[in-house]
């Protein structure tokens, strides 16, 4: 499997992967997100465009995860991490993780943030794996802030969430 820039062409298919990763929540009481529909075409375009969208593929070039990221308050933000289930366990979204701790060191930022489920299995405990810290309400940024009001405003709030930080 290979991390490349995501194809224009290519963004379908991660709805695609983002709507069977959701699957997963129905078997936890989370339906809703499940349910949920994937960012819009125009949006994905857009961070095409901003060079901000990584897949990988596998051996025949078929993407089976993404990665997303915003620039918020001078750091790289994960917008979006998805893994296809048929490929999940492997390493993938790490991977993807550290292709994206790369290129925000190489864009001099000093950290990269997200926000997430506090208690899914592979939200906040698997990130925290992967180095990331539970952030305090107080050390939020305006960035991470407002991110979490538009959250709420979606009804993410229903169930505890966290921002978390990995410095690089």
């Amino acid at each position: 499997m290979s991390i490349r820039a995501v194809r224009l062409n290519e963004l379908p298919v991660l709805q695609d992967i983002e709507r069977a990763a959701g699957q997963c929540f129905r078997d936890i009481g989370m339906p809703e997100i499940a349910e949920d529909e994937p960012l819009p075409l125009g949006e994905l375009a857009r961070y095409h465009r901003a060079g901000l969208a990584w897949v990988v593929a596998d051996g025949a070039d078929v993407p089976v995860a993404y990665l997303i990221a915003d620039r918020v308050d001078g750091n790289l933000h994960v917008e979006q991490v998805s893994v296809h289930p048929d490929s999940a366990r492997r390493g993938v979204g790490r991977s993807l993780l550290e292709h994206l701790a790369a290129h925000a060191r190489g864009q001099g930022a000093p950290a990269l943030t997200l926000t997430t489920f506090a208690q899914v299995p592979w939200n906040a405990p698997y990130y925290a794996r992967c180095g990331f810290r539970i952030m305090d309400d107080g050390g939020l940024t305006p960035g991470l802030r407002k991110i979490r009001e538009r959250e709420a405003a979606h009804g993410l709030d229903r169930w505890p969430r966290v921002c978390m930080r990995r410095a690089l």
